[in-house]
């Protein structure tokens, strides 16, 4: 069988990289296309030289497993161990549904002739074939992994957030709420809810005192006592929720919020605080409440960058 080393090359480059970029998705880690591109120039070398007899270390598994890591590595640049074998199992993971759904498609084509070395699949068949296999293998794993990201445990369902303003920051425990989307209706800011008590250490205490007389027009001479450095950062959100169709909240721009996971901390802007008068629960287990959309957005680089 004439084997074409360039075909190999693309065809292996184009499955590194839905399989990297899927990768990333799933893990929501920051995904930068030049990295991924390296990274799967790699992976498509590694598959030309597998047919080099004389390089039997290529066949190792031991190999194979460092190659892998040195990808995922050199694609997301983790910042430690432990991301760096999350992303690798997921990597892994997304390779074996990627290869079946790729071997079921070559099932029901059966071409005539296929070599396998090394690990690496080669043949007459059209490079369309393999990349219509990585595609059904992402949409299949994407649902799959969303269906079990959807059921989170107890221990993932909050984290720490630090709030900062004007030079001053306040720590509390979120509860990440699914149900939250809240967002400013003008500037589409997402908006998270802290209890007043727990923002005294931040915000004028006048703020804090009388924030639902503010909102229903009352005690406005209070505004005049207010810096403007805080009066510039206010605003005023609608929302809806049980018991209450038509409700005010107010709120103000933070400087910068850091969301501390199991995983590491995100630093967030461009991000709206509300403020809450009533307790969120009867026992105290959390203060504040986040949407899942904010924390979804780990992976977008234009809301958060990895600060740990």
């Amino acid at each position: 069988m004439t084997i074409y080393l360039d075909i190999i090359l693309l065809e292996n480059l184009c499955m590194n990289y839905i399989i990297l970029f899927a990768t990333g998705l799933i893990h929501r880690s920051k995904i930068k296309g030049w990295r991924i591109l390296i990274s799967s120039i790699i992976g498509g070398i590694y598959a030309i030289l597998s047919f080099a007899p004389i390089l039997e270390i290529y066949s190792n598994v031991l190999f194979k497993v460092i190659l892998s890591a040195v990808m995922v590595y050199i694609a997301f640049h983790p910042s430690n161990i432990k991301l760096l074998l999350k992303e690798l199992i997921i990597f892994y993971l997304v390779s074996f549904a990627f290869g079946g759904c790729a071997f079921c498609l070559l099932y029901f084509i059966r071409p005539q002739d296929i070599l396998m070395r090394n690990g690496v699949l080669t043949g007459t068949y059209p490079i369309k074939i393999a990349l219509l296999g990585g595609i059904v293998g992402f949409v299949i794993v994407n649902i799959a992994f969303k269906v079990v990201k959807g059921k989170l445990s107890k221990k993932d369902m909050f984290c720490e957030v630090t709030v900062f303003l004007n030079n001053k920051q306040k720590t509390i425990k979120a509860f990440i709420d699914t149900g939250n989307l809240l967002k400013d209706p003008i500037s589409g800011m997402p908006v998270m809810v802290i209890e007043a008590v727990e923002l005294e250490e931040i915000l004028p205490r006048e703020i804090i005192i009388h924030a639902n007389d503010i909102l229903e027009g009352k005690k406005i001479d209070i505004l005049s006592e207010i810096p403007n450095e805080y009066k510039l950062k206010f605003r005023v959100i609608p929302f809806s929720s049980l018991g209450k169709q038509n409700g005010m909240l107010l709120g103000f721009i933070a400087d910068k919020v850091e969301i501390k996971t199991e995983e590491n901390i995100q630093e967030l802007t461009n991000i709206i605080v509300g403020v809450y008068e009533k307790n969120l629960t009867k026992n105290g287990a959390y203060t504040g409440l986040v949407g899942i959309d904010i924390i979804e957005r780990c992976g977008n680089y234009e809301y958060f960058a990895n600060v740990k």
